[in-house]
């Protein structure tokens, strides 16, 4: 939880950070916005390689948003990061995209209070997790209908994520 002089931060994490965590950054920027929560609570993202360090969001990230009507929120400017140990001591929730990145930030976690923090972003979608489907697939090896399915799986799990901020914040 978040210490009550400083905002609660998510960060969420794929492996290239140019494809669904961008994505997701942006769709939970604008939900917190909306649930006027944009002032306690930050959203940031990164990927657990370093092949595409400093590369802007993925064309097709940025069509599938605009498509929806959604503002640049950050598009514009995202660079990719990679997420290292130390991005624990700031994030409060850690979401991941899928699995292995799960495994992976487990692994990068120094302690039990960090691997705490990790969670994967469909496991707040109870449509996901009734019928036992977790993960994310990465939309960077197809077209549009698979950035749209990307969209459409964080866009379902976002309100999940919001609340659970929400819970974090009152609580």
């Amino acid at each position: 939880m978040s210490a009550p002089d400083r905002p609660y931060r998510v960060t969420v994490v794929c492996h290239g950070n140019i494809c669904r965590s961008p994505m997701a950054e942006l769709l939970l920027r604008e939900a917190f916005d909306d649930a006027g929560l944009g002032d306690r609570v930050e959203v940031d993202s990164a990927g657990t390689s370093a092949e595409e360090l400093g590369n802007p969001a993925h064309p097709r990230t940025i069509a599938t948003l605009q498509r929806h009507g959604h503002p640049d929120l950050g598009w514009s400017t995202h660079r990719a990061r990679q997420f290292g140990p130390d991005w624990f001591d700031a994030a409060d929730l850690v979401l991941a995209a899928d699995h292995p990145h799960a495994d992976r930030l487990s692994r990068l976690s120094r302690t039990e209070a960090d691997a705490a923090k990790v969670r994967l972003v469909r496991s707040f979608d109870p449509d996901a997790v009734a019928v036992g489907d977790l993960h994310m697939a990465d939309p960077w090896y197809g077209g549009d209908a698979e950035y749209e399915q990307t969209y459409a799986e964080i866009r379902a799990a976002v309100p999940g994520i919001v609340e659970h901020v929400r819970r974090a914040l009152d609580g």
